[in-house]
């Protein structure tokens, strides 16, 4: 049965002097907008720390959202640190949600945010922590119920069981139609499998229950998810896109945090979608098409989120915020306005040419941090490969300026295995950051070298769900530790500095990213033997997902290492983002043949499907080409 709503802050108080960071269980900050009295109550969950989750925007447009229909009340949770949990668990005391320290059990719907793969077993913790049972197939009618979206639910099959359903792609007006069709079948007597069933009728709504695994024709050893029999639910279920994008609020951020965040600052979406057709990007093909906000609309939201939260910083967030069509007036308009506030706006990474520097010295002023640029390849032959669209000469162009106005600090992002690299192409990396070093010193005067720094942050690929690489293989561990030391002796200049992620984390990452429903006996199987907040260095055990996988039988490592025949049904088919089958593997082709394919938006279509099939388009406010 349902727990009943009460306060349980009480109960968690005597904790706080024995956990780190106590900040993090405290209730009532500024700006928090839910009406516990409300008929339906909802409690969105971010599976991380507070600090890294309050200022995820996915999490503060839907709790904003929700807040704003009548009769509706939505909470927020974070998964609480070890310490704290391992002592919830010995006093008795629930996951709570942060504004009424209300057990997170009580509300109707709970929602989980999915940043990525590896946040899998802490949503096991939020739902054991809660009193929930980890299986829908288990719950009953007094039970929430558990639904998820975000970005990392393009293969929900590894958490199908735990989900009731799945909310694919964007959430502002999906999750409102959630809701109220909950409320009213709960409140009309429904069971839980009614409910259930009437959900699936939503369009991009997944309930895993209803599906079964198949195997037959060509597919890949983890099956594929198709309608169970007499069940009458779509056989594809396509994501769902918000189409007059301006007109949401720019401004859903609200709460003003007791604790220092990762990211501190206020942040302004100012466009949604990608269309420069990286091969290996999941949120550029998951994301489209583009939308942006006019520079009206910019300026007036970054005034208003200042004044409501007190920042002294705004970010101007998307995959690509120099890719904004008017970006050069919105970037004029808002120093004008902030002069002599004390406000500094920033952008996320720079566009590798000399429009993204000139955007960047726009906004930096005095305080020049450091470029962030993303050549992903270290040669032209990977990077047509790839589709990156950027040249060794764009990069030379890009540091030079960036140098010349007075930046020290360069940050170049590599990845390591991409589908057909060789060791040349490492070196190729080695290379491009010795010359990048070089650029600095013929820039620099001698007495300011000193501060100059050159580092090379390298992951590993990992092949994703909806991608044109989508049937490649992860390289296996032997051959990335054997490259990256490549790398590192490769590398001339001891001035530059080399950064690599752990293959282990990568391995996981990719069997989480390319596995079936099976695969959900392996996460659970770890988070028995104690796996949880597996994206932190030094919580990650891969022993722990060894010993899950032997007991259920599988090999990691097949899963991750294997490549997927081009025919064959993968097990995520049935979740589509609106491109079609036939748009991955023409791009597939012409990656194999290192051919490239442009951006829509700055030519003609390139055909990926999602416009016609979700009836949608480009929302362009400027000229881009």
């Amino acid at each position: 049965m349902r727990v009943p709503y009460e306060n349980r802050f009480g109960d968690l108080e005597p904790l706080l002097p024995r956990v780190e960071k106590p900040s993090r269980y405290i209730d009532h900050e500024w700006g928090t907008l839910s009406s516990p009295e409300a008929a339906y109550r909802a409690c969105l969950i971010y599976p991380d720390v507070y600090e890294v989750g309050l200022p995820n925007q996915g999490i503060a447009i839907l709790y904003a959202t929700l807040n704003a229909q009548e009769g509706i009340s939505c909470e927020r949770g974070y998964v609480p640190w070890v310490d704290m949990a391992d002592l919830m668990r010995e006093a008795g005391v629930p996951l709570l949600s942060l504004e009424g320290a209300a057990p997170v059990a009580s509300f109707d719907v709970v929602g989980i945010h999915i940043p990525h793969e590896m946040a899998a077993t802490n949503v096991l913790e939020t739902l054991d922590l809660a009193g929930i049972p980890l299986h829908s197939r288990d719950r009953d009618d007094g039970d929430p119920l558990i639904i998820a979206g975000g970005p990392s639910v393009y293969n929900p099959e590894p958490l199908a069981p735990f989900i009731d359903a799945f909310l694919i792609g964007e959430g502002e007006e999906h999750i409102v139609e959630v809701c109220r069709a909950h409320e009213r079948l709960r409140d009309g007597g429904a069971t839980r499998a009614e409910i259930l069933r009437e959900l699936a009728r939503i369009p991009g709504t997944y309930v895993p229950s209803l599906y079964t695994e198949s195997y037959e024709g060509p597919c890949t050893e983890h099956g594929y998810a198709v309608p169970a029999d007499g069940e009458d639910v779509p056989a594809t279920i396509y994501k769902r896109v918000v189409a007059d994008f301006a007109a949401t609020d720019p401004v859903p951020q609200s709460v003003v945090p007791f604790a220092q965040l990762v990211h501190d600052r206020l942040s302004i979406e100012v466009l949604r979608g990608c269309a420069r057709g990286c091969r290996f990007c999941q949120a550029g093909m998951t994301y489209r098409p583009v939308r942006e906000r006019t520079p009206d609309q910019i300026v007036s939201a970054v005034v208003r989120g200042l004044e409501k939260t007190g920042y002294d910083e705004v970010s101007l967030t998307s995959l690509s915020t120099t890719d904004h069509s008017c970006c050069r007036e919105m970037l004029n308009r808002l120093n004008t306005r902030l002069a002599d506030t004390g406000t500094r706006v920033s952008i996320p990474s720079q566009r590798l040419d000399s429009f993204g520097v000139d955007m960047a010295a726009s906004v930096a002023g005095e305080k020049k941090g450091g470029l962030t640029f993303a050549p992903e390849a270290g040669s032209q032959r990977l990077r047509d490969v790839i589709n990156k669209n950027v040249t060794e000469e764009d990069l030379e162009r890009a540091t030079r300026a960036g140098f010349e106005a007075g930046w020290r600090r360069v940050k170049l992002y590599f990845m390591m295995g991409l589908p057909g690299e060789t060791d040349d192409d490492i070196v190729a990396i080695a290379q491009l950051a010795d010359r990048t070093y070089e650029i600095a010193r013929e820039v620099v005067p001698p007495a300011q070298r000193g501060g100059v720094s050159v580092s090379v942050s390298c992951s590993v690929f990992i092949p994703k769900a909806s991608t044109p690489f989508q049937w490649c293989a992860q390289l296996d561990d032997a051959e990335v530790k054997r490259r990256q030391q490549l790398l590192i002796h490769s590398v001339r200049n001891r001035a530059v500095r080399v950064h690599y992620h752990d293959a282990d984390t990568s391995l996981i990452e990719a069997v989480l990213s390319r596995g079936g429903r099976d695969v959900a006996a392996i996460v659970e199987g770890a988070w028995r033997r104690g796996a949880r907040f597996d994206a932190w260095t030094e919580q990650f055990s891969l022993e722990r997902w060894e010993q899950a996988a032997e007991e259920a039988s599988m090999d990691l490592r097949a899963v991750a290492h294997a490549p997927y025949a081009v025919d064959a049904r993968l097990p995520w088919e049935h979740v589509s983002t609106g491109a079609s089958r036939g748009f991955f593997e023409r791009e597939y082709r012409r990656a194999l043949n290192a051919q490239t394919t442009p951006d829509c938006t700055r030519t003609s279509c390139t055909g990926c499907g999602i416009c016609p099939t979700l009836g949608v388009d480009n929302v362009l406010v400027g000229d881009r080409s």
